[in-house]
């Protein structure tokens, strides 16, 4: 993940279902030209967002067992409201269906109760490792830089699933 579009884990039900909130601030870059007249978050931060929600509700749900965890598809998304600056995106994704290597997910957005965004995603998740062999060792890093970077996004006392 080379950037983050979650700003804090609001909830989370192992297996099921996971919030979090994404705050939306003049600061960020691409504000400026998307649209320099009526600054809104692009569908496809929202989409990203809603991504990375799923990929940490497998992370969690899973106590961190793949390194990579990728977005496969995306079905009937639909965006029903622009996210501006000084609000806040409130991006909720709730298991469908799971296998050994694909997740399905629900994903809704709202911002203050009206909803902005709503769709499936198919995630993919494997470790490098299943690959080639030689790339064990970046697999427990990655694993690792995601263990230590859930302190930032779960509130105080929420911990990921054991097994």
């Amino acid at each position: 993940m080379r950037f983050w579009l979650l700003d804090k884990i609001r909830s989370f039900k192992p297996n099921e279902e996971l919030s979090a909130l994404k705050n939306v601030t003049m600061s960020e870059e691409y504000l400026a030209d998307h649209f320099p007249e009526f600054p809104v978050l692009p569908g496809v931060f929202m989409l990203e967002a809603a991504t990375q929600a799923g990929s940490w509700l497998l992370r969690l749900s899973e106590n961190f067992a793949h390194s990579v965890i990728s977005l496969k598809e995306v079905r009937n998304v639909k965006y029903a409201d622009f996210v501006a600056p000084g609000q806040s995106l409130e991006v909720t994704v709730s298991m469908v269906k799971k296998d050994d290597r694909l997740a399905t997910l629900k994903v809704e957005g709202q911002i203050a109760g009206r909803q902005t965004l709503s769709g499936r995603i198919v995630l993919e998740r494997y470790n490098l490792v299943d690959r080639d062999p030689v790339l064990r060792d970046a697999d427990e890093r990655i694993i690792q830089h995601f263990r230590r970077s859930q302190k930032l996004l779960l509130p105080q006392g929420m911990t990921a699933a054991a097994g």
